[in-house]
């Protein structure tokens, strides 16, 4: 049966048997490396131009480039507690620093949220001779929540 995780898990395949990296596939596309990389994974909608640009690379029939146009049920962790160590990492910041960035953020804004919607994110590698770090800045809009 065709569903979106079959057209991910193909994606990954020829990914890998081409020898590709996401930052090429991101330029193909013509989004960011991290939001391409999402929506490869299943995780973003893609509009009709970027299924077919991703057809050609991946090498997908027309219902797989239908399927990445179709909003995917986002959330793509397999346990409620990541057992990926890298991800866990990052479930162990939120869960030690989730506080402090709540409190920093009411503080500064109000009641409120940063958004996931209208978000940006920006991986790089930052040299540092200690041992190269990985810097990742996120940005999402502030909402604040309304009273009714």
């Amino acid at each position: 049966m065709m569903d979106r995780s079959v057209v991910t898990q193909k994606i990954i395949e020829a990914k890998v048997r081409k020898g590709m990296k996401w930052s090429d596939i991101a330029k193909a596309i013509g989004e960011s490396k991290e939001w391409v990389t999402a929506g490869c994974l299943g995780q973003m909608t893609f509009t009709k131009a970027q299924a077919e640009a991703a057809g050609k690379l991946f090498e997908l029939t027309d219902e797989e480039m239908a399927w990445l146009q179709i909003v995917p049920y986002k959330g793509s962790l397999p346990t409620a507690v990541p057992t990926d160590p890298l991800i866990y990492r990052w479930y162990e910041i939120v869960s030690v620093y989730g506080t402090t960035i709540k409190e920093l953020i009411h503080e500064e804004f109000g009641d409120g949220i940063m958004s996931a919607i209208d978000f940006s994110m920006d991986i790089q590698r930052e040299p540092d001779t200690k041992g190269d770090r990985v810097q990742v800045v996120l940005s999402g809009k502030y909402l604040s929540y309304k009273t009714y």
